[in-house]
């Protein structure tokens, strides 16, 4: 006897669904899996004996549970016909999702008032790097920050500068070689994976980047899947909190939102800086 036998049936990744439509949960199907071992057994075999099947059905039960997709689940992302002028229609978590910089935007992030508008060598000394750490400058743009952090992390060490846009990695290429930054390695990601390599990191930095991501939720997985034990992740936004911040409002983050985003794909909050004049520095470490 099985469960298929009495008017159930087995569906793809662990979920089961019934003739009539109703789910029924792992934990179930253990336990008429158990009965079908107590039945083919026979009265020869007590339940006692039986029952030493359980632990293992239970397992597989449990991660069944696990894995079973919740088809009354929102979708991670919705379109709206009405939004930001500024922003792409598309929505995760309530937050509309920037346009893209493009190559046109090199300059920008290259300009000279940057140092005195930004700090980025306070930046930079918020990140404690040391010699011989791998770093990731994810959404790398021009390099602004990749360059900055070689030196920091020496010729024992890496700067893997990620960029999925042709004419950013273009430049980022030919920066490296006309450097000389034989540590700064340049890798072309999607939308979708920064293409980091697995627990082989110890920072990540992502600097006005995140809220321009298409998808969020898949590169955020990624980049946790690549740190290492105490690895971290490093953002720096514009505050959202504060109107007088001069940028356009879907390029601005919140604590709160950031934080919610994070801990969706297992990343918590545990150190904040706010000594920039304009933006956050919020410092994320893998769930225990």
């Amino acid at each position: 006897m099985n469960p298929a036998s009495i008017g159930y049936k087995f569906k793809a990744r662990g979920r089961v669904i019934p003739i009539d439509g109703m789910g029924l949960s792992a934990y179930k199907i253990a336990a008429f899996t158990l009965i079908a071992v107590i039945v083919a057994a026979g009265p020869q075999r007590s339940f006692s004996q039986s029952r030493e099947v359980l632990p293992g059905v239970l397992d597989h039960a449990a991660l069944a549970e696990t894995q079973a997709p919740d088809s009354s689940q929102k979708p991670l992302y919705e379109t709206r016909a009405i939004h930001d002028p500024n922003g792409t229609g598309k929505f995760y978590m309530g937050r509309e999702i920037a346009q893209v910089m493009g190559p046109g935007g090199i300059d920008w992030l290259d300009r000279r008032e940057r140092e005195e508008e930004e700090h980025p060598a306070q930046v930079l000394d918020a990140l404690d790097l040391r010699p011989g750490e791998i770093v990731a400058d994810l959404g790398a743009g021009s390099g602004y920050f990749t360059f900055r952090m070689a030196p920091k992390v020496g010729e024992t060490g890496k700067v893997l500068a990620v960029e999925i846009q042709e004419a950013m990695l273009n430049t980022l290429r030919a920066r490296a070689s006309a450097l000389k930054a034989a540590n700064v390695e340049v890798v072309q990601g999607t939308e979708a994976d920064p293409h980091l390599p697995a627990g082989g990191v110890d920072l990540v930095l992502v600097v006005d980047v995140y809220h321009e991501l298409s998808y969020p939720f898949e590169v955020m997985t990624r980049v946790r899947e690549a740190l290492k034990p105490g690895g971290r992740v490093v953002f720096v936004e514009y505050r959202k909190e504060d109107p007088e911040v001069p940028i356009k409002e879907v390029h601005k983050m919140s604590l709160k939102q950031l934080e919610t985003e994070m801990n969706a794909v297992g990343l918590v909050r545990v150190r904040t800086v706010e000594t920039l004049p304009l933006q956050h520095i919020v410092f994320f470490e893998k769930r225990n």
